[in-house]
């Protein structure tokens, strides 16, 4: 069970990183990457699919 909850943790700050990478390079702002962040792989699948 342990092994499953350092997985979970991992993938939910990796998805965070890869959202506020994102909205830093197309928006150049702080404020848009920490609301992405918040909402982190929400808003990579987004990324993905419409831009």
């Amino acid at each position: 069970m342990a092994i499953k909850y350092e997985v979970t943790r991992s993938g939910i700050t990796f998805g965070t990183a890869l959202a506020i990478a994102i909205s830093w390079s197309e928006n150049h702002s702080i404020l848009w990457a920490i609301i992405h962040g918040i909402f982190s792989w929400l808003y990579v699948i987004y990324y993905a699919l419409f831009k």
